[in-house]
């Protein structure tokens, strides 16, 4: 019992175990990432945290951060892993079909908020070439956080949520491409004492590596794939070792681990496994990233964290409003409503996981010190604590903001003239607001009455879907409250909004009441037919905002499967019947005779 209250003790166990040690870190990132969801911040700066308070100026439960140290070795094989499944989905047609409007959006962000960050960062006192390396991880975002957080909010599939993937995708692949051209500048000694021949000898590094890929594509990738699909433990297994051996021959040519991880995952790409490659690491690379953020925070001290927050208090301030309001103006020159755009700024308003790793990269090859990677580390800390909260209430604070925002939007977005003739917004009877299955069901039976029907959503697959049943659509985000004061709604009799609402709650925004309100709002007289899966418990809400009628899919559905289930018992029933009296009447014309 004396060792339990025994505090030299108890610390003399943690610096003489490993097993003790791996313990307190996982106890304190489980504690206070638990802590982090209560207060609906994402866990990776729960993880930076815990590394600050197991660090040498606290607890020192971590130890002197080295390349030898367990947690650094832990560290590094989650790095290798997590670039293993980035190579893992990288799809060489991913650019055709992300579309020229994201392309041009991702590069356009990366490209302005670098050159703008690092003009920022020079006016702060560093050297251009740091700068430049400063900036480039100030202008990415990071997925992991964006994806969890709009798909909590069910918006995924929004188009602002469309967009700010799309963006995040050539994000990821300017970053990959970002690391291996530091990597080839780097392997020489560093940038000043970097000569041709050694550039030269790097490039020859890189083609002999990415050439024995290539043949490990051709020749056995899908064959041994195949062989260990049986064995899905031994799978799992391949896996990682590839990873990690590809990662120990680039770092023992002289390239980076992080660039053999990435190059194991495209070797495999081509594989049809790769899918179930990625589900079943990616516990493991979750797990493995907790020392690499842990460690990240370990290298924090007290003092670092004090020096320099006015310096990252600046470049975080940057990041929330300066990058939001860059990516406002790219998405407005392009033709995005101010709404969109907004919502897209503030997803992207934070750095990403990948800003820590290329930093990471570039201490560790020395374009820069360890002070600037704690820099970033705690951009990023602040960063992606406060633009949680941004995502989570952006709808609300667009609506402080609306009339701010008119400078960020073209003041013709899309002439009516310039669209095919199956896109013109005049003319028609009915609109329907959302294009799935019951909203196309709902388009054809419209038209079967002779009415002409626009459908307007922001999916392209369920556009492309319903023009192929000749149902005439428009491409609009029907979460946009500014959507119907652009289109023509008194010519209209109908609005019928098929947006399911599955969930509530101050993080998401009901699409359905915002758009019921904006129509009466521009003065629209006419009928209004909103779906309900709950409309017992609704339509209070939605008579009192002006919805003329509550349509409920599952009771539709139920009516009409019944009345036909009835019809046909009818049918069957009217038929034995003829089929008796038929029976009967040749009974009896046999007895006349």
């Amino acid at each position: 019992m004396d060792f339990l209250f025994n505090v030299d003790q108890l610390t003399t166990a943690l610096h003489g175990s490993l097993f003790y040690q791996l313990a307190a870190i996982l106890i304190v990132a489980g504690v206070l990432g638990f802590s982090a969801t209560l207060c609906r911040q994402p866990i990776i700066i729960a993880f930076i945290a815990a590394g600050i308070f197991l660090g040498p100026d606290m607890l020192n439960v971590t130890g002197e951060h080295s390349d030898k140290s367990p947690v650094s070795t832990l560290a590094n094989l989650g790095i290798a892993l997590l670039l293993f499944m980035v190579g893992l989905k990288l799809d060489l047609s991913l650019i055709r079909r992300l579309g020229l409007t994201a392309i041009t959006a991702g590069l356009a962000q990366v490209g302005l908020t670098t050159l703008a960050s690092m003009l920022v960062c020079m006016a702060l006192g560093y050297s251009l070439s740091t700068s430049l390396l400063l900036g480039l991880a100030l202008s990415f975002s990071s997925t992991i956080i964006i994806v969890k957080l709009l798909s909590d909010k069910r918006e995924i599939d929004s188009l602002y949520g469309k967009m700010s993937l799309g963006i995040l995708i050539v994000q990821d692949l300017v970053v990959i491409l970002a690391m291996v051209t530091l990597d080839a500048v780097t392997a020489g000694g560093g940038i000043s004492a970097l000569g041709i021949d050694d550039f030269v000898n790097v490039i020859i590094k890189l083609a002999i590596v990415i050439a024995c890929v290539g043949v490990f594509v051709l020749l056995l990738a899908d064959r041994v794939a195949r062989r260990l699909a049986k064995y899905s433990e031994l799978m799992v297994i391949f896996a990682i070792g590839m990873a990690a051996t590809m990662a120990a021959v680039c770092h023992a040519m002289g390239l980076s681990k992080e660039l053999g991880g990435l190059l194991a995952g495209m070797a495999l790409a081509s594989t049809p496994f790769r899918t179930i490659i990625v589900a079943r690491l990616a516990p493991l690379r979750d797990f493995l990233l907790v020392f690499f953020f842990v460690g990240l925070g370990s290298q924090l001290s007290v003092e670092a964290v004090f020096t320099q927050l006015n310096t990252a208090l600046i470049l975080s301030a940057f990041v929330l409003i300066m990058k939001p309001l860059i990516i406002l103006g790219i998405m407005g020159g392009l033709g995005y409503r101010k709404r969109t755009s907004f919502m897209t700024g503030m997803t992207l308003g934070q750095i990403s996981e990948f800003s820590m790793i290329f930093i990471a990269l570039a201490a560790s090859t020395s374009p820069i010190t360890n002070a600037e990677a704690n820099l970033i580390t705690l951009v990023g800390f602040i960063t992606i604590a406060l633009s949680t909260y941004g995502l989570v209430y952006a709808s609300y604070i667009y609506n402080f903001v609306e009339n701010m925002l008119s400078v960020f939007e073209r003041k013709q977005l899309v002439k009516t003239d310039e669209l095919p003739e199956e896109q013109r917004i005049h003319g028609y009877d009915v609109f329907i607001f959302g294009i799935g299955r019951y909203g196309t069901s709902m388009a054809k039976e419209f038209q079967n009455y002779g009415a002409k029907v626009l459908a307007i959503d922001f999916d392209p697959e369920a556009i492309k879907d319903a023009q192929k049943k000749s149902i005439a659509t428009l491409y609009g985000d029907v979460s946009d409250p500014e959507l119907p004061a652009h289109l023509p709604c008194h010519e209209v009799h109908t609005v019928v909004i098929c947006i399911p609402h599955a969930m509530t709650g101050p993080m998401i925004l009901d699409s359905r009441r915002t758009l019921t309100k904006a129509l009466r709002a521009t003065g629209y007289t006419g009928h209004i037919a909103v779906i309900s899966h709950k409309p017992e418990e609704e339509k209070s809400d939605f008579d009192a905002i002006g919805a003329d009628i509550i349509l409920n899919p599952y009771e539709d559905a139920a009516r009409e499967g019944a009345e036909r289930i009835v019809q046909l018992h009818r049918k069957e029933t009217k038929e034995q019947e003829d089929h008796v009296d038929q029976a009967d009447s040749s009974q009896d014309a046999q007895a006349a005779e």
